[in-house]
């Protein structure tokens, strides 16, 4: 390892490059992710450099006071196998001492994180493709005003594992290329979603209901922002109401991840996430 190799919180510009960096290894962020992802906690990303070059990346984002999220965890290609990743590692996975952290594993990473103490939890699948339909639905979504996040805000928390504030004021606001909607039934809210556009396609996410008819309803709301290009959405493999959603519009599985935990796994209400926020946030 190099001795001028030393692991730092990133700054100005270097979430940009390795959001590039997460594209180039397929990963499809979203375009405008980086004002959002650093609202969410900005002392949570790290670069691993060598003088003043980064060469490696991790984020583990803190939230509330007993829950984080590890994503991010990219060596450049040019720098593998020469323990870079390692000291990255652990150098990110020190900053959440004392809490449970999740992450999202692909296959061929979950024996190293089960050595690291992750346990599985449940699958995820991302479907993707063009919708070919839109769900019916008795209920009608709308978009969501900037000025009227607090609702929505309390509905999220009763999900996520932690409050997130922050972060949805700044993911969730009508920026191009991003939409976000909500559902209600005699004035209380049933539901939200945001879809966003992503170097390749768009992806929506989160999708939270209270059941199949809301989660329609947002999906009816949100699909058409596509204009007909490829729309992607991680579902929770136990969600069976959500994958026939999906299903019923054409989408078909394109990948898979296992949604994992160092400590103890929170209580999340899987029946009501129809799409995951993000896999490199939770």
């Amino acid at each position: 390892m190099n001795s001028e190799f030393a692991v730092r919180s990133m700054r100005p510009g270097e979430l940009e490059l390795v959001l590039e960096w997460a594209r180039q290894e397929g990963w499809n962020p979203g375009l405008d992710d980086s004002s959002a992802f650093l609202e969410a906690d900005p002392s949570g990303f790290f670069v691993g450099a060598i003088g003043e070059v980064p060469v490696g990346s991790i984020s583990v984002v803190k939230y509330g006071d007993s829950f984080a999220f590890l994503g991010l965890y990219i060596v450049h290609p040019d720098f593998r196998g020469k323990g870079y990743g390692k000291a990255i590692w652990e150098a990110g996975i020190a900053t959440a001492e004392g809490r449970t952290i999740g992450l999202d594993g692909v296959a061929a990473q979950q024996q190293n994180y089960r050595r690291a103490g992750f346990e599985p939890a449940y699958l995820t699948i991302r479907y993707g493709g063009v919708a070919s339909a839109l769900p019916g639905s008795t209920l009608v979504a709308h978009p969501v005003l900037d000025s009227r996040l607090e609702g929505l805000l309390r509905y999220d928390s009763a999900i996520f594992p932690q409050p997130r504030e922050a972060f949805l004021a700044a993911w969730c606001t009508g920026r191009k290329g991003r939409r976000t909607a909500v559902v209600r039934k005699s004035h209380k809210i049933r539901g939200y979603g945001t879809i966003r556009r992503c170097y390749e396609g768009y992806k929506i996410g989160p999708l939270f209901a209270n059941d199949a008819d809301s989660a329609a309803a947002l999906l009816t709301e949100l699909i058409p922002e596509t204009k007909g290009a490829t729309v992607f959405v991680d579902i929770p493999a136990e969600n069976r109401e959500a994958i026939a959603l999906a299903e019923g519009m054409g989408l078909q599985p394109v990948f898979e991840t296992m949604r994992m935990y160092r400590g103890q796994a929170p209580a999340t209400p899987l029946k009501h996430v129809f799409g995951v926020t993000t896999l490199e946030l939770g």
